[in-house]
């Protein structure tokens, strides 16, 4: 089948899944900063991630202040400026392109596809997006935050497909999670799980739960061979 349109998962799939000991800082430095207790902070800093992914939660500010509040904690707008500075720090750094990603996403755009990015986030990613390298190559990007509803919610798959003016027949869905590639296939897409060795070099470990019978590749770049492939059946 030739598809017209790929649509890619961003955070694991373009660049890599938030480095779990610069998130942990980063989020202690909030705290810290914020003048609350970290276990009281992290608590509801995770209490309100779906509030903060599906756009209820309008700025990170609103987050923060939420918080404070919640806690009896002061609100000092010079300390939510800080910690907000922080939080963009860290997502900017996390929008660094993996390997081959820009060279693969160029070639995709010069054999005439059309891209859509998809993922699930807060505010802080579609406002940092303009200045990543990712923009010049995608018509369309949807943002859970933005959009209201999330993976695997089928309607954000329709979404991307509409926005970039195909059916959703003529897309191929990119991601490194197999939970959000069934709902991608059931919404009528074909769909490829990338599975990224570890940085050992060891080969990728099988996802827990992960029964995905679909097509599989090791990195990005490879979806060029995939899409030659099925281009030449």
């Amino acid at each position: 089948m030739k598809y017209k349109a790929i649509i890619f998962d961003l955070f694991g799939t373009l660049v890599d899944r938030y480095e779990l000991v610069a998130y942990a800082s980063a989020l202690r430095e909030t705290s810290s900063l914020l003048k609350i207790p970290h276990n009281d902070f992290m608590k509801l800093w995770n209490e309100t991630e779906e509030k903060r992914t599906t756009g209820v939660f309008k700025t990170l500010e609103e987050n923060l202040v939420f918080i404070c509040r919640e806690l009896n904690i002061p609100v000092k707008q010079f300390d939510i400026k800080l910690a907000k500075m922080v939080r963009y720090d860290f997502i900017s750094l996390s929008l660094t392109p993996r390997r081959y990603a820009i060279e693969t996403l160029s070639q995709l755009k010069t054999d005439g596809y059309k891209m859509a990015v998809i993922t699930n986030c807060a505010m802080e990613p579609p406002e940092i997006w303009p200045q990543t390298p990712f923009m010049p190559f995608f018509e369309a990007a949807i943002f859970s935050s933005i959009a209201g509803i999330k993976k695997p919610d089928p309607r954000i798959y329709l979404m991307a497909a509409e926005k970039l003016g195909v059916k959703p027949e003529d897309c191929l869905y990119v991601d490194d999670n197999s939970d959000n590639l069934t709902p991608s296939v059931n919404a009528g897409m074909g769909a490829v799980l990338v599975r990224y060795p570890d940085e050992s070099g060891e080969p990728p470990p099988v996802e827990q739960k992960d029964e995905w019978p679909g097509a599989v590749i090791t990195s990005v770049e490879e979806i060029l061979d995939l899409l030659e492939e099925q281009n030449e059946v």
